[in-house]
């Protein structure tokens, strides 16, 4: 395992793109534009559940060994995976810029560990940047790279949709996010990860065009 991270490493550095694109995230966590709230009746039935605080914060690693999976695995959906993350942050700064939702928090009390960690991530996440939920959206892709692999673990795969699913439940239970910010989430994910095979031909081709142009 530790060999074909070693022998990888030049593919994995590129997973930097990930931090350095979400370092723009702040920019948009505001109300500067304006702020609305699109909650659905179901939304007011959601309980709040401390504990799933567990799988929200398990997100971070997820992606990141679901990623290097992926590399060892065929870098081809890997780069396809990746691209798509990047083009998804990209879209979704562009909703938050236009189109900023708000999702109101309750009070968290008690010394529990669930309740600290809970009042850890309010704490450093305005409650804005909603819809899609990034969240959603990467856990998605998770899923969606896993699936297109040709030669995968049944084991991993299933192990990656039920962590999938336990993160979006996540969003819902510790009020991070409403049901629209998922459905918003699971279709901008499927409408990328769709879409980079045929703008990586677009974009060969253009290249291949500027080249020739060059030479004559």
């Amino acid at each position: 395992m530790w060999s074909k991270i070693k022998e990888n490493w030049k593919h994995l550095m590129f997973m930097l793109a990930i931090p350095a694109v979400s370092a723009f995230y702040p920019l948009f966590n505001n109300a500067k534009n304006g702020a609305q709230m699109v909650f659905l009746p179901i939304d007011y039935k959601v309980p709040f559940i401390k504990e799933f605080i567990i799988p929200y914060i398990a997100w971070y690693p997820f992606i990141v060994l679901t990623m290097v999976y992926l590399c060892l695995k065929d870098k081809k959906v890997y780069y396809r995976t990746l691209t798509s993350i990047i083009l998804g942050f990209i879209s979704s700064f562009a909703i938050f810029y236009v189109f900023q939702t708000h999702v109101p928090r309750p009070e968290v009390v008690g010394d529990d560990i669930f309740s600290v960690l809970v009042r850890l991530i309010y704490s450093n996440d305005q409650p804005y940047n909603c819809f899609p939920s990034l969240h959603v959206l990467e856990s998605h892709l998770m899923v969606m790279g896993v699936n297109a692999l040709e030669n995968k673990s049944k084991k991993v795969q299933y192990f990656v949709i039920f962590t999938s699913v336990m993160i979006i439940l996540s969003t819902q239970f510790i009020k991070q996010h409403v049901v629209i910010d998922i459905i918003g989430g699971l279709y901008l994910a499927e409408v990328i990860f769709n879409a980079v095979p045929g703008l990586k031909r677009i974009v060969l081709t253009l290249w291949k065009r500027r080249s020739k142009i060059l030479e004559g």
